[in-house]
């Protein structure tokens, strides 16, 4: 994708399938080196292996299974520093984790998660679907089922952490908690949605199109080095 001369750059790799420890490491890596000034802008869009992870403000009371479920589907928990309780992760979702330094950018923590919100909305309406917000939650929704997570955390105006989109990936593990408050029934998936599998890299290439759009920046997929780098902190 090239970049228009007034939109400053975001370099947009896609990792693939990252777990989840693996990407936080990096994530506080990049967040440190963007603070310092040895980066520009990031956005990392990759995949997890199925996990459980645990925001800010709720605890493992939302998980409904016993653990020995959870063992014998071999699907970790993680407590992170992110805004929002606890969701899913796995493959078939694809996740989003804008480093951004949110003063270059000129944006406060409320507009900045809803651009996200925005960016997501308008990668649905590019495949035909109508999404929304409620109020209470952040994240998108499609008619009464949630689509979309937005969780993030900022540090000296550096975000981490941000949204987890369901493209084709199993739903049910959605039962095993109460997502974010809600019952997981309440979610779906973009393939569920529209009726048919849906292939990653068409997801990519629109979310790249709105997140451009929406936030000013220009994306430039280059993944090779940042896979090396994700090697280098994982090594």
């Amino acid at each position: 994708m090239s970049i228009s001369t007034s939109q400053k750059a975001c370099i947009a790799p896609y990792l693939e399938i990252v777990p989840y420890e693996a990407a936080l490491k990096l994530q506080q890596g990049l967040m440190q080196a963007r603070a310092e000034g040895r980066i520009g802008d990031v956005l990392l869009l990759l995949q997890h292996p199925s996990v459980f992870t645990i925001g800010r403000f709720k605890g493992e009371e939302d998980i409904i299974v016993p653990p020995e479920t959870l063992t014998g589907e071999g699907i970790a928990v993680f407590h992170t520093n992110r805004g929002g309780g606890i969701t899913y992760h796995g493959p078939g979702q694809l996740v989003g984790y804008p480093i951004l330094d949110l003063r270059e950018n000129g944006l406060g923590v409320r507009e900045y998660i809803g651009r996200l919100e925005a960016v997501i909305i308008e990668l649905l309406l590019a495949l035909g679907i109508q999404g929304h917000r409620v109020a209470e939650y952040a994240g998108v929704w499609v008619g009464e089922k949630k689509v979309c997570s937005v969780g993030i955390h900022v540090s000296h105006h550096i975000t981490t952490h941000g949204f987890a989109l369901n493209v084709t990936n199993d739903l049910r593990y959605f039962r095993y908690i109460r997502p974010c408050g809600l019952a997981g029934e309440a979610m779906t998936s973009v393939s569920e949605l529209l009726g048919h599998w849906v292939a990653m890299e068409t997801i990519i290439e629109k979310l790249l199109a709105c997140f451009s759009e929406i936030f000013g920046l220009g994306c430039e997929q280059e993944s090779d080095r940042w896979l090396a780098m994700l090697d280098a902190q994982t090594g």
